[in-house]
Formats: structure tokens, sequence, C-alpha cells
């Protein structure tokens, strides 16, 4: 009989899967670090890598940010932007920092993971570079590595779709970093923080979310929770809520992505407390990510279409999860005090918090 291979607790897609299904998988997987955007195309679009992590221990972490930016029809105006915040939870001083150069100082590649803006750069298992802005700086030295599968939160044949306009994946969850970080002068020793590295793009922002992420729960270090809950505007009009997610424990994934699925889950938030829920035959999942207002910082994303968004940027924030298994009725409880990383985008002005970005 077959067994279940080495794949982020996902089984071997061989026995019983059609092959389109394998090869969407398959070229998801290829593709999960490759620039989309191509030089001077007139269609606007958005393109970030960025990384996070939290300290084993203590209440800090931090998240750094390579992104690219294109507006509609104006590809002689793109530009990269370098972000870099340190959250400090135990003092609630938090330091952000961005550098935007002109695109003739950077590139994407679309052919092999690598980022470069200006000097700074990111590429398989290293990252370095340098943020500034008015009185801050921050400066990195990184290096990361692991060995798990690409997580995706959206069903595979979609990253190739033109709908939805924004996506998201994790191609490396569970990533240890090492090196050293600078913050505005203070040097930071990043000793085992474990964290992530993702990518996401498209040509517009998702009108309104709340993303979050665990990189290793307090009481189960190697699970990995990833989930959103997203309302788009059509016209007038505004879609339900959708809410996917995907949880990692115990060798198993479960992937509660598909459409309708997502449609049926249920995501509601408010400032600064998010709860969600979802589930299939098999379990139910149910979660709240939750932070003090202290422990948010502001940034403003430029949107390709025009105007901006406000990101209200957490990494510090508490989760709890309710595992449910339908078969036998054995609840599992999953907790973290301060290893959530916890963003809503919206276009509102009254979240009272500072745009430092």
């Amino acid at each position: 009989m077959p067994q279940p291979s080495d794949r982020g607790g996902r089984p071997d897609p061989i026995v019983g899967t059609p092959p389109r299904m394998i090869n969407a998988e398959a070229a998801a997987v290829a593709a999960a670090n490759l620039a989309r955007y191509q030089p001077g195309q007139r269609a606007g679009h958005y393109e970030s890598y960025f990384v996070r992590a939290n300290h084993p221990t203590r209440r800090l972490a931090f998240w750094i940010r390579y992104t690219l930016f294109s507006p509609h029809q104006r590809p002689e105006h793109a530009i990269g932007e370098l972000w870099a915040v340190c959250f400090d939870g135990e003092r609630s001083v938090h330091v952000a920092a961005k550098s935007e150069l002109p695109m003739a100082q950077c590139s994407f590649d679309c052919h092999a993971f690598h980022a470069r803006i200006g000097t700074a750069e990111l590429a398989p298992g290293r990252l370095q570079g340098k943020a500034t802005s008015g009185l801050h700086g921050i400066t990195w030295d990184l290096t990361f590595s692991g060995a798990a599968a690409p997580l995706f939160l959206l069903p595979h044949k979609m990253y190739e779709a033109s709908l939805p306009k924004a996506k998201t994946l994790v191609p490396l969850p569970l990533a240890h970093f090492c090196g050293a970080l600078s913050v505005d002068g203070t040097a930071l020793a990043i000793d085992d923080w474990v964290g992530s590295q993702n990518h996401n793009w498209g040509t517009k922002h998702t009108d309104l979310y709340a993303w979050g992420q665990v990189a290793g729960f307090d009481s189960h270090p190697q699970s990995f929770l990833e989930v959103a809950t997203a309302r788009v505007k059509l016209g007038p009009l505004w879609t339900p809520p959708l809410t996917p997610m995907v949880l990692r424990h115990d060798g198993r994934q479960h992937a509660l992505t598909a459409t309708g699925q997502a449609f049926r889950a249920r995501g509601e938030w408010r400032y600064f407390d998010w709860q969600f829920a979802s589930e299939n035959d098999e379990v139910r999942i149910e979660g709240e990510i939750r932070a003090p207002r202290e422990a948010f910082v502001g940034l403003r994303y430029y949107n390709p279409p025009g105007g901006e968004k406000h990101c209200l940027n957490s990494k510090i924030a508490a989760c709890e999860v309710t595992l449910a298994h339908k078969r036998g009725g054995h609840v599992e409880r999953l907790t973290t005090a301060n290893r959530a990383a916890f963003e809503i985008l919206t276009d509102a002005r009254d979240h009272g918090i500072k745009i430092e970005a």
C-alpha cells in the first residue's frame, strides 16, 4: 500500500488524484518564488517578498519586505520599496523604516528566486539590506533555512488565473533565521528565530482583509496556521466575507481553501480582535487572533489602480485555535501568547494607528 510522503503532512498525490490537479500543484510549487512582474508591463502590479520571525521566548519580532510597485498604465513610474519593522512588545516600542528607489535600481527575477532593491538583496537562504525613513534606520544580514513544503491559501489553479486579483502563498513555512539586525544603531542578535518566507502579488490589493499566521504555537512548536478573511468590492456592492485557512498540525495538513468552503466559513473582526471558523467532513477549526492597539504599526500601501490602503500590522499577536476531529470527537487546543502575525488592510481612517511608513 502506498505510504504518505514528506509533503508537509499532505498525502502523496499520485493515488486517486486527477492528473490535472497534480499538474496544477506541481506548477504552483515550481513557481512559488518566481516574480510575476514583466518589466515595462502597462497593467498595474504590486509584488512582495517578505520574511518575518519571532524571538523564541521574548515578545520580539521582525518583518522585512521587498516590494515592487507599478501604477496602472504608468510603468515608467514603477519603484522598489524596502520595508522593515522591528516589534518590541516588552516596551511597546516599534521601529518602522521604508526606502523607495526607482525601478532602474531594482530587479525581481521571473526565472529564479532573487529580488534586489538598490544594494539590498533577497535570495534562497539569505537576505541583507537597509531601510531608512526619517530618524529611523534598520539594517539586516540574515540567513534562513527550513524543509517545510510550500503552503497555498488558494486552490492551486487560481495562482495563474485572472481572479482573484491578489495572490498569496508561503514558499517556506517554519523558516529558521539567524544573523543580525541593527535598529537605530542598536544591535539585535537573531539566533534561531522561527517564522516564514512569503510571496504575494496582484493587479490591485484586496479591498478589505484580515490576515493571520502562526509559525509555531507555544503549545505546538511544529504547527503552522495561515488564515485570511477578505471582502472585495464589485462596483457599489461588497462580496460576503471569504475565509480560507490552512492548518498544518501533527503531520497532517487541513486545507480549507476551496471557494465555496471559504464563503461558508465564518470570519469577523473589529479593531483589534478577529474570530474565524471553518470545517469539512473531518475537522472543524475555530480560532481567534487578537492584540492590543499598542502592538500595531500603521503602514501606507500604494494601490496599482490608484489611491492607497492602510495596513495595520502586528507580528506579536495572541492566537487560540480549537481543532475538533469529527471522527472520534477528539478536540485539541493550540495557543500562542505573542507569536501570531495579524494584519488588517483597510480604506478606513478611524483605526487610531499612527502611519509610520
